[in-house]
């Protein structure tokens, strides 16, 4: 997901210029004592008008202090070589899911003292959100965006193949899988050329998993439930989707051909039925495709109750930071009511300018939200119940929690499915594994 975020950054780079003065002007009023010194980004480069005009902010509040931020997302390796070396970035941007392992090892700062001097009021920042950047009861990260998941349904396909939205609900299992054979098509040589519905996994496994009823990780961060009977239930009929619409091969083989990011995209070229999916991508249709005719709606569990899978990127202090002063002031502008606002703002002038629908942004921040979406106008009535429905869906949010082996963890369940996708272990099997990767990865970064 983040590559896909990053690509739309970088597609959107010429927009991001323009707005560079507007962002500028308003950095002036967000100003503060002039600071010495560099502030050293890792894994936030060059991004949308959304991206610019709240780095322009941002900046500005620093003073006189000279902000470095090379292109490229957080890397790992170099990051923990850049520690290891003595000379850290001041400041990192990642995956919330990350922030937990490098608590752990010690990499990051905890951010009492940032959030004390400076005032920043942690209750503005969505629970969901803050749980995934808190270990052991110490908050080692301000929460940026907010990805909400709804289930996109392209209104095009349903009409001709005679299927009813009510087909789409996820918490009637039999119902989907038949809804999705009735949508995909796959031609006389077995090649797949609609998708019907894309269950989206790996990536989305903890939705279903939490759908049949488990959490594939305790509240705790500690204990895996990876292999829990319902986990293993869930990964089957995710699987049996992908198997009943021409098997993993020919599915993503044929998945991997769409223009995801252009007007000839997957939805304006009728090559899906429906998909879960994070809530910038209504974004992303509204300027490539604006006139697509689209549903928004809930994912639903097995007893019919909204869920969202919320994930979602993050701030970080390094440990051995030289300038945390700078660090902390650019997290706390980047994440403000008053600069959330300003960019929202200025990108609906940026839609209003194209004729373009205009889909609000999702943020970490509960309060800066309810200013945001005061500046969607109406449009197009098909992106507005898109917008209306992500609204909706974001009080039922869960997150995974922060761990000492989160990264660790990911990669154990993210590993497991590919093997039961390309045929090597079944579900059981390959869930009992990571199971036990996971737990053993936890026991060693807890040591």
């Amino acid at each position: 997901m983040q590559g896909w975020r990053r690509s739309l950054a970088f597609t959107s780079l010429i927009a991001a210029l323009g707005v560079l003065a507007f962002a500028a002007t308003l950095a002036s009023a967000h100003s503060t004592t002039k600071k010495a010194g560099t502030l050293n980004i890792m894994g936030f480069g060059t991004g949308d008008d959304v991206a610019e005009s709240r780095a322009a902010i941002a900046t500005a509040a620093l003073g006189g202090t000279t902000v470095n931020r090379p292109s490229g997302n957080f890397n790992d390796q170099q990051f923990l070589a850049a520690v290891a070396s003595g000379n850290p970035p001041d400041l990192v941007y990642l995956d919330r899911q990350k922030v937990g392992t490098y608590a752990a090892k010690g990499a990051f700062l905890p951010l009492s003292s940032c959030i004390s001097s400076q005032k920043i009021n942690t209750k503005q920042y969505r629970i969901p959100a803050m749980n995934e950047i808190t270990y052991k009861g110490k908050i080692y990260g301000i929460p940026e965006f907010y990805d909400v998941r709804t289930i996109l349904v392209n209104n095009n396909v349903l009409d001709m193949a005679g299927v009813k939205l009510s087909g789409l609900d996820t918490s009637n299992w039999p119902k989907l899988l038949a809804t999705a054979k009735k949508l995909v098509k796959i031609d006389s040589s077995g090649k797949v050329t609609r998708i019907g519905f894309d269950p989206k996994i790996p990536e989305f496994f903890p939705l279903w998993a939490k759908a049949n009823g488990v959490d594939i990780l305790s509240k705790d961060g500690l204990t895996p439930h990876l292999n829990d009977p319902r986990a293993v239930a869930a990964l089957a009929y995710a699987v049996s989707l992908v198997n009943a619409q021409g098997g993993w091969d020919k599915f993503k083989s044929f998945r991997d051909t769409w223009d995801f990011f252009g007007s000839d995209n997957e939805i304006a070229a009728d090559q899906v039925g429906a998909f879960p999916m994070e809530q910038w991508y209504y974004n992303v249709l509204a300027g490539s495709s604006p006139k697509v005719k689209i549903t928004a709606l809930q994912f639903r569990n097995k007893k019919r109750q909204p869920i969202n899978y919320e994930t979602g990127m993050a701030w970080a202090i390094p440990k051995g930071s030289k300038n945390p002063t700078a660090a902390c002031t650019w997290m706390r502008t980047m994440t403000s009511v008053s600069t959330w606002t300003a960019a929202a703002n200025n990108r609906a002038k940026i839609d209003k300018a194209k004729n373009a629908p205009y889909t609000g942004i999702s943020t970490g921040n509960a309060v800066a939200d309810q200013a945001v979406y005061k500046t969607v106008s109406s449009i197009n009535p098909f992106f507005d119940q898109a917008v209306k429905k992500v609204l909706d869906v974001q009080r039922f949010s869960f997150n995974i929690p922060a761990s000492p082996a989160s990264a660790e963890f990911k990669q154990a369940w993210n590993d497991a499915i590919t093997r039961v996708l390309a045929g090597q272990q079944t579900p059981k099997q390959a869930l009992d594994q990571a199971q036990k990767e996971s737990v053993a990865a936890i026991k060693a970064a807890t040591k």
